[in-house]
């Protein structure tokens, strides 16, 4: 069962989310919030929230994600020929060169292809890139904090499109907008078709309210205006999460603000263990954690910078942890392997008696003595092959007799035949002939064949409406060859050979 952890390092606290996946469902197991004390610092209050998030549990986190702040990035929305889709990674780093306000080969980039109006050539593109010292930066932080080395590394609001495929108002058809409101900074993400096409770090957060609030309101006007004016669509909804979605009138204000309706972001559909620690209405609060931790499932449509010089390497020590369920995972393929075979070898032993059976009924029925093998079958026939060299085949057949029946008819008869039957060497023929004397005379000559024997007319009629007679002709076919010796016996042979020597 792995185990995905997610940390959301803010400018106030640390929230983290440990989120557990089985075969069939992915459960909540703990949610975790430790305020970021300014005398401790940062990385004490991660490694105290990492602490709690995994107490109790002697496996330990199996991946980690974290995210850097939307505004250590550049994000931008890019339209490039359907012809650039084969070298896109090319083609990407040249575009966003002359955009971004840093030098791109000290930086790292991601994107993801947006989908395609029907009938549209070009390729839609979204894409987020940020310095490298500033990846590896957060990096660093969670590995000294606590350890262990994030697998992945969202960028700001992006990272909240790991709740799409969890919360199905985010997946319906609809233009909505995702709202992250913490303290000093405020997130917004803009997804169309359940896509994550825009995102935007605000300066303002709750920190200044009520006096920030008219501020706020208009910043988050302006990013939907934006999006609008390169595009997209206006959002049809807005929900909230963070820390600061729960400030009294949050909701109320920026609904009236707006025009829009705004409302808390609805609960994931996740199991929620009851150590987590935090009540369904309260999963807002941690949103950000949440897709984190989910966006390791990989079914999330976030950006990961842990890409080029920053990729991620499993190392030895992950192996060694593993090394126990490995084994575990080697035993049970051992143990079906050879279960396995020994229901294959099983099989074929019960064939090979069955076919032995079989031979040794054949061989008994046909060659009077019963094999066991192949090769006692192949000596039985040799033997049998061995009493006679003659040919098996009759030295008459039917077309034989046809033959024979033309040459005994002279040329001056005209005849005819009805029908000739021949079966297990008895001929019968029926014919029309001028007379009767003529049927006697055909007779006469096929009972001179040496293959032919026993000819007679049977019975003779005279044809109706005609001066013809019809005859009836029965004989038997078998000529001299064919009529096999019975071989001597060994110990005749041997009393026949004694006999002539005593007559001598």
């Amino acid at each position: 069962m792995p185990t995905w952890l997610g940390i959301d390092i803010g400018s106030s606290s640390v929230k983290v989310a440990v989120v557990r996946s089985t075969y069939r469902k992915v459960s909540l197991a703990k949610l975790v919030a430790v305020e970021i004390v300014p005398a401790e610092g940062v990385a004490s209050a991660i490694r105290a929230a990492v602490r709690e998030g995994l107490e109790g549990d002697k496996q330990g986190a199996d991946a980690t994600a974290v995210a850097v702040d939307g505004s250590r990035a550049a994000i931008h929305r890019l339209i490039l020929p359907a012809t650039a889709q084969k070298q896109l990674s090319d083609v990407l780093a040249y575009e966003l060169e002359a955009q971004i306000p840093f030098d791109l080969e000290q930086a790292v980039f991601d994107w993801r292809v947006l989908e395609r109006p029907s009938g549209a050539q070009d390729l839609p593109i979204v894409a987020a890139a940020a310095r490298i010292e500033d990846v590896r930066a957060r990096i660093d932080l969670v590995k000294d904090a606590v350890g262990l080395e994030p697998e992945r590394v969202g960028v700001g609001a992006f990272v909240l499109a790991g709740l799409v495929p969890y919360i199905a108002a985010l997946g319906e058809g609809d233009t909505v907008a995702i709202v992250d409101l913490g303290a000093a900074t405020s997130e917004v993400l803009i997804l169309e078709h359940a896509e994550a096409v825009s995102a935007r770090t605000l300066s303002t957060g709750t920190d200044g309210l009520p006096a920030a609030a008219a501020r706020l309101a208009r910043d988050i006007g302006m990013t939907f205006a934006g999006h609008q004016a390169r595009g997209g669509t206006s959002p049809v909804h807005v929900y909230l999460c963070g820390g600061g979605a729960f400030k009294a009138g949050a909701e109320g204000f920026l609904s009236g603000a707006l025009g829009l309706p705004v409302h808390l972001l609805p609960e994931p559909s996740l199991e929620v263990a009851p150590t987590a620690g935090a009540a369904g209405a309260d999963l807002p609060r941690y949103a950000k954690a949440i897709a984190l931790a989910l966006s390791l499932a990989g079914r999330g449509a976030g950006m990961n910078l842990r890409r080029g010089p920053l990729a991620f390497e499993r190392s030895f020590a992950w192996v060694r942890d593993k090394v126990p369920v490995l084994a575990g995972l080697a035993a049970t393929i051992l143990v079906s392997f050879v279960f396995s075979a020994w229901a294959r070898i099983h099989a074929v032993h019960k064939d090979h008696d069955a076919l032995e059976d079989a031979l040794g009924a054949v061989t008994k029925e046909v060659l009077g003595s019963q094999a066991t093998t192949a090769q006692d079958a192949q000596d039985l026939l040799a033997r049998e092959a061995a009493l006679t060299d003659e040919d098996p085949m009759p030295h008459a057949d039917g077309f034989d007799i046809m033959v024979r029946l033309s040459n005994a008819i002279p040329s001056s008869i005209t005849h005819d035949i009805e029908e000739l039957d021949l079966q297990k060497g008895h001929v019968i023929i029926r014919g029309v002939v001028g007379s009767i004397p003529d049927a006697q005379s055909i007779a006469t000559t096929l009972a001179d064949d040496k293959c032919l024997s026993d000819a007679k007319i049977k019975s003779t009629t005279q044809a109706v409406g005609s001066d013809r007679q019809k005859y009836v002709l029965e004989f038997d076919l078998k000529c001299p060859e064919d009529v096999k010796a019975v071989p001597k016996r060994r110990g005749e042979a041997a009393a026949s050979g004694s006999s002539s020597a005593g007559g001598k």
